[in-house]
């Protein structure tokens, strides 16, 4: 009998998405000869039984779309807002993968849908998940798709940006996403050639990033490019935070509706380091005027690179052939060129930040970048 196989997509959109969708439906359908359903608008679609086919028509012309053809949500399986509460629906999602007689459910997404999954594989369901994130924060994979194509339409919004701050002197900041990783700002930055790049990873000193653009300014350099990280954070805001305590925080975490929401309340109850204050912090110590530019969902949306494409295409396929192997209860890893399953339970609550020796930081240093420490 033909291996039944559940598929969805979950948390915030990505480029690339449409290309796995493809991936995972064209091997599992023409090479192993499964059959493959697809899930609408992430966990909640499952737990309200609505899905689509993914034949051979749904996957045409679909490898260079943005978004995702399935829909997505941020919707946990264990709070889920039902008739204006927060329910536990788990008991409806297995009764559902039940119901539609799957072998597997394939999960793609970022670290909140490896945890999600987890859940559902503790429940005795058939897991494997896909590394989905622009912010490239997802551990044990060497990347993540959908930050390649971010990390090029970051660079060009820098390098678009520094004709307009060189014509009117200013110092113009860009704000990438990466609420705990500053894979996006690092790149973009090195790669655009940021006069200063602020991470969450390195805390940073208002007045040394001051310092910096101070400094070229009595070169003749009468302008500068600041990419940050919206996570990036001051040196006292640090300092605030490592001193919150930590039945605090749990509390906190147990009001927030998602991790990233209690990043978002720390962020603007205690960060001298959101980018609206940074860019007036910097206009008062240098007299020199500001611009800010928060590139936000544009990062998101899109054609997929062909990086991107490529890599989701690899780690479709080879999660088909994972599928027909029966090995369950993994994230398939992006390893060199090869696809690798590791198990789900190494991957779940952890994030994959930037190491303070990583080549990128060391580059950006050598060529005169502050980090703002």
């Amino acid at each position: 009998m033909n291996k039944q196989v559940g598929v969805l997509t979950a948390g915030g959109d990505s480029p690339g998405l449409n290309a796995v969708l493809r991936g995972i439906g064209k091997a599992a359908q023409e090479h192993f000869r499964m059959e493959l359903i697809g899930f609408r608008d992430g966990f909640r679609g499952l737990m309200e039984n609505r899905s689509m086919d993914l034949d051979e028509q749904a996957l045409s012309g679909i490898l260079t779309l943005g978004g995702t053809i399935l829909g997505t949500s941020r919707d946990k399986p264990h709070r889920m807002l039902v008739g204006g509460k927060y329910m536990d629906m788990t008991d409806a999602i297995v009764e559902n993968y039940r119901r539609n007689h799957l072998d597997v459910l394939v999960c793609i997404g970022g670290g909140g849908t490896q945890k999600n999954a987890y859940r559902l594989m503790q429940k005795g369901l058939n897991i494997i998940t896909l590394p989905k994130t622009i912010d490239n924060d997802v551990v044990l994979t060497d990347v993540s798709f959908g930050f390649n194509t971010a990390l090029g339409i970051a660079t060009e919004a820098i390098d678009r940006l520094h004709s307009t701050a060189h014509s009117h002197h200013r110092i113009v900041l860009v704000e990438a996403m990466g609420h705990r990783a500053g894979w996006l700002a690092l790149g973009a930055g090195v790669a655009g050639g940021a006069d200063v790049i602020l991470i969450p990873e390195i805390p940073y000193s208002v007045e040394k990033v001051a310092k910096a653009i101070l400094s070229r300014n009595r070169g003749g350099k009468h302008f500068s490019i600041v990419a940050v990280a919206e996570g990036a954070i001051s040196l006292e805001a640090a300092a605030a935070s490592a001193k919150l305590d930590k039945k605090k925080r749990v509390q906190a975490k147990k009001k927030a509706d998602s991790r990233r929401r209690l990043d978002s309340m720390l962020s603007d109850s205690m960060h001298g380091g959101n980018t609206l204050n940074l860019a007036h912090q910097l206009e008062a110590l240098t007299r020199l005027e500001s611009r800010v530019t928060i590139l936000g969902y544009l990062q998101r949306g899109g054609t997929p690179s062909a990086y991107d494409r490529i890599l989701a295409t690899r780690l479709g396929t080879a999660c088909a052939a994972l599928i027909y192997e029966g090995v369950y209860g993994v994230m398939l890893a992006a390893r060199g060129e090869n696809a690798e399953p590791v198990p789900l339970d190494q991957v779940v609550g952890k994030i994959k930040t930037v190491p303070l020796d990583h080549p990128w930081i060391e580059s950006a240093r050598r060529v005169g970048t502050s980090l703002g420490d």
